[in-house]
């Protein structure tokens, strides 16, 4: 009986992990509130487009994109990343407009770079080989190390359910 409950437990936590697992799509790595804190702590420099599937933008936005994913697929340290804002929000990453584009390098201070310049892929390349120098905007300031805690906080239908009992 023990052993079935064990097996029961290591099915269900390996169903877990395979769903927040990292996965790519055009070989760009897809990004989920689950999985943020892990891609930050894998990857030296992670540079992140947050979009919205209606927005007109981020449509116009996705064949460059997955083109520099594409030109990155290769690299040791740089990964191309993407994630749907509507369905994941990340309380320490402010998005105020689609697409918003956040370069995570891998520094001391893990400052996170907004990225205002061309959108096109020389322009994406540009900031990147800068070390997201050209094409910076201003600093961000994120809390990386809250983006690395795991989220504890309750949502608000979870807290008005228990406020009704």
């Amino acid at each position: 009986m023990l052993s079935r409950a064990l097996l029961c437990l290591a099915l269900a936590w390996a169903a877990r992990v395979g769903a927040d697992a990292l996965e790519e799509e055009d070989n760009v790595l897809v990004l989920k509130k689950s999985n943020f804190a892990e891609a930050l702590a894998a990857h030296n420099y992670l540079l992140v487009e947050f979009y919205a599937p209606w927005c007109g933008h981020c449509k116009q936005l996705a064949p460059i994109w997955d083109k520099l994913g594409e030109t990155y697929k290769d690299h040791e340290n740089i990964v191309i990343a993407k994630m749907d804002s509507t369905a994941n929000e990340v309380e320490a990453v402010k998005v105020h407009s689609f697409p918003t584009l956040k370069f995570f390098p891998a520094s001391a201070d893990r400052t996170v770079i907004d990225y205002n310049g061309e959108r096109t892929l020389d322009g994406f390349k540009k900031f990147l080989e800068s070390g997201g120098q050209d094409g910076a905007g201003d600093n961000d300031d994120l809390d990386l190390e809250e983006a690395l805690e795991p989220d504890m906080e309750e949502d608000d239908d979870q807290k008005a359910v228990k406020d009704e009992l």
